[in-house]
């Protein structure tokens, strides 16, 4: 796949929208995918709202590998960050984010009278979970949820449960990748629509990082006897299993293909961490 490139016009919009902002608030919660938390991470947003406090989330934290959450949140901290390990759907972990915001809070008004309420900002790239979380915080449904990227618009300032201030924006993708393994991540996950992607090479090279990472997840779900040698060959036999045949004995790729990638976001192969922290050594 060539490298993608994906900047519509409202993430432009998005990008003005928290530089304006930014001077009203008082913290950041950037909502990142546990699955992927480097890709998911926008190196724009990190330029914004830095000197901001800021409160990462690794969301999804169900669909993603237990230990490598663990390493994630150690990695983020040591970089300085305030780190909460989250499933926003099911609202685990949103009662000791509350604790850490209002700890932030007494901080922050320690020594003079706290005249307005505290101010929070939620950024990250789309379809991280952050409508899920708003809507955990707010105790409502304030904002609207889905497993498509692109579903908030606009700004809206929100009354959380404890009485802070949230600002909601729109996901905001940056204009180019440098690593072209950082668009595939977020396209596997479901950051980048499916309507712009070639589906089938798409599913293909996720068999491919899967086959790599966590062979053994594969063959159980798929019943595989052993890896094959190329991506090709494992989804040639994973489409033969589950029966993504055409007339003529053909393969077919895109319903294989769209089955591998529904299957991976759902985590029905597994609890599977697509990329890990560097260490010191890297």
């Amino acid at each position: 796949m060539e490298n993608i490139n994906w900047y519509p016009g409202h993430m432009k919009k998005t990008r003005e929208l928290i530089k304006e902002n930014l001077k009203m608030v008082d913290a950041v919660i950037e909502v990142i995918d546990a699955r992927i938390p480097a890709s998911s991470r926008n190196p724009i947003i990190d330029e914004l709202v830095s000197g901001k406090p800021r409160v990462v989330v690794l969301n999804k934290s169900d669909l993603a590998d237990a230990e490598a959450c663990r390493l994630w949140q150690e990695h983020l901290e040591k970089q300085g960050n305030r780190v909460m390990i989250m499933n926003c759907m099911s609202g685990t972990g949103v009662k000791e984010l509350f604790r850490l915001l209002e700890k932030m809070e007494k901080e922050k008004y320690q020594d003079r009278v706290q005249v307005k309420p505290f101010r929070l900002m939620i950024v990250g790239v789309p379809n991280v979970g952050k409508s899920s979380l708003i809507n955990r915080m707010t105790g409502k449904k304030s904002a609207q949820t889905g497993d498509r990227p692109g579903v908030t618009r606009g700004k809206q300032w929100l009354k959380l449960k404890n009485n802070m201030q949230l600002l909601d924006t729109p996901g905001i993708l940056w204009p180019k990748f440098e690593d072209p393994m950082t668009g595939k991540n977020l396209a596997f996950c479901g950051s980048i629509k499916d309507e712009i992607m070639d589906v089938p090479t798409l599913g293909m090279e996720l068999i491919g990082v899967i086959a790599e990472k966590y062979p053994d997840m594969l063959m159980a779900r798929y019943k595989l006897e052993e890896i094959a040698e190329t991506p090709l060959d494992n989804m040639e036999s994973m489409a033969v299993k589950r029966g993504c045949i055409l007339p003529g004995k053909r393969i077919d790729y895109e319903r294989i293909g769209r089955l591998v990638l529904d299957e991976f976001r759902s985590s029905k192969i597994g609890r599977i961490t697509l990329e890990l922290p560097e260490t010191d050594n890297d």
